[in-house]
């Protein structure tokens, strides 16, 4: 049986990596799923056709997530699709790296944009239509699922990427601050904090041999994550098995977070 037969999800930064690890894996549970990008049509395209090679439907939308305007756009383009929204996954992402010393202010305001302000206005957007609709008892036993996606480094410092920590930990009280004010609505919000995932956005370090020990020595289960291991977790947390989960964060990580080395984990 397909736990999200006849949802409908609507996944940000969809066109590659974890969004499209997230797309491929609802659609094969039953989802029909919105595919969300900013500039990579190509790969929107590409996960689109996964998802349709794996039995499900989709659409391809295109909005800079930070931008109230374009993410009002998207909304009235999927719900115009699919009618109404059930699962709402926040993933769309950035880095723009440097020392903090260095860190230009239009890098730090771009990914706090993106990253942090750009979940909070997919979110509301998502929220105001589960509180509309309310409940259909033959779909989900909650109004409306939210999963906002976080990082290792919501609670994890890292040093030259002080932009992209600080959004993780924001969207991380952000979260728990809007499972408090939405639970009586019946409605779902979590999160989920990757740890070392195979991507294209830190593929240097998958073609450099050095570097990719040195990550596997902070990783004690000794494998690095891939995008179904994100895709898997979120079909769950937008399931009914999880309905008594409401304001937690789980970390997909193969125990990083609990490496020794770690501050506050020595």
């Amino acid at each position: 049986m397909q736990r999200l037969k006849g949802q409908k999800a609507l996944i940000t930064g969809a066109s590659s990596g974890i969004g499209r690890g997230i797309a491929i894996a609802m659609a094969k549970e039953g989802a029909q799923v919105g595919i969300n990008y900013y500039k990579n049509l190509e790969g929107a395209e590409e996960t689109l056709k996964q998802v349709e090679a794996n039995g499900g439907e989709g659409i391809i939308l295109q909005a800079n997530v930070g931008d109230p305007e374009e993410v009002e756009g998207m909304f009235k383009k999927f719900l115009d699709a699919f009618g109404t929204i059930d699962i709402m996954v926040t993933n769309a992402g950035i880095q723009k790296d440097a020392p903090f010393l260095e860190m230009d202010f239009k890098d730090w305001q771009q990914v706090l944009n993106i990253n942090l302000s750009g979940q909070f206005l997919c979110a509301q957007f998502a929220a105001k239509e589960f509180i509309k609709r309310g409940v259909v008892k033959d779909r989900s036993k909650a109004a409306g699922k939210i999963i906002c996606m976080s990082s290792v480094h919501d609670i994890i410092p890292w040093a030259g990427h002080i932009n992209y920590a600080t959004s993780k930990g924001g969207v991380m009280m952000m979260m728990k601050t809007m499972a408090q004010e939405l639970a009586h609505h019946k409605i779902r919000v979590n999160a989920i904090s990757p740890g070392a995932i195979k991507t294209p956005i830190n593929e240097e370090v998958w073609q450099n041999e050095e570097k990719r020990k040195e990550l596997l020595e902070l990783i004690p289960y000794q494998r690095i994550g891939k995008p179904k291991d994100i895709g898997n977790t979120a079909v769950w947390l937008a399931s009914d098995e999880s309905d008594y989960v409401n304001g937690t964060t789980i970390y997909v990580d193969g125990c990083m977070t609990l490496y020794p080395g770690f501050i506050g984990n020595g």
